[in-house]
């Protein structure tokens, strides 16, 4: 595993799809946040709500555009054949892909701490709140988990790489706003909107933005993390 983790780690990093990655990241919320209408200055509160209410719809393109080739690539180029006469099994191919993937992410999500050191540094009194924030940042660590293991997944549907990104990135979508939608129609009050909406990412992505980390809300992120790997998992399994 360590092996595939160090192969995919390596490919993102030498034919640029790693640094372009972080760079847009890092470049559409640095412009959202501080050039666009409504950014820190406009609002006047030293809080990071914006980073963290944008950041998920950046991440639903973004993820994908990282995972599509994962295993696509492996397929088309006949390399996954040679891959599974190596002694590795197919939980190490899909954990050290997997891993790799989330890596990249986690690397696009470290420098945008400078947003949070300067909001500090800016604010007049009280600061920023930052239990709220750390919530946060484990929150969206974990909502990039969930849309990696997806990625991976679609990943292994199919040998081109355009299918992969574009139902990775639907069904990202789904998962994160798809629920609230279907929530708020009025055939579903009375209740039955709040545990639809309970199925969502956005729920408990926003419970833990709160600064309060549950295991209710680590639970639903692992096991989504886990359903999508073993349908991966099950999906090599008809090759």
């Amino acid at each position: 595993m360590q092996a595939i983790f160090a192969k995919e780690l390596r490919q993102f990093f030498c034919n640029l799809t790693g640094y372009i990655a972080i760079v847009v990241f890092l470049l559409l919320n640095g412009l959202f946040l501080f050039v666009f209408s409504d950014n820190f200055f406009d609002i006047g509160y030293a809080n990071l709500d914006r980073f963290f209410d944008l950041a998920p719809w950046i991440l639903l393109l973004l993820v994908p555009a990282i995972t599509m080739r994962s295993l696509s690539e492996e397929f088309r180029g006949g390399t996954f054949e040679t891959l599974r006469t190596r002694p590795v099994t197919l939980w190490q191919i899909i954990i050290g892909k997997y891993l790799a993937c989330l890596t990249v992410v986690g690397l696009a999500l470290i420098p945008t701490l400078v947003y949070l050191i300067t909001l500090q540094n800016l604010s007049a009194q009280g600061g920023i709140d930052i239990g709220g924030t750390i919530g946060s940042y484990i929150g969206l660590f974990f909502l990039a988990a969930v849309f990696v293991a997806a990625g991976i997944c679609c990943s292994s549907f199919s040998q081109n790489a355009v299918v992969g990104f574009l139902s990775a990135a639907f069904i990202c979508f789904v998962m994160y706003s798809g629920f609230q939608g279907l929530s708020s129609l009025p055939a579903f009050s009375a209740n039955a909107d709040y545990y639809l909406e309970m199925l969502g990412i956005d729920f408990h992505y926003r419970s833990m933005s709160r600064g309060v980390i549950d295991a209710p809300d680590l639970i639903y992120f692992l096991s989504l993390v886990l359903v999508f790997l073993v349908l991966t998992r099950r999906s090599l399994n008809k090759r």
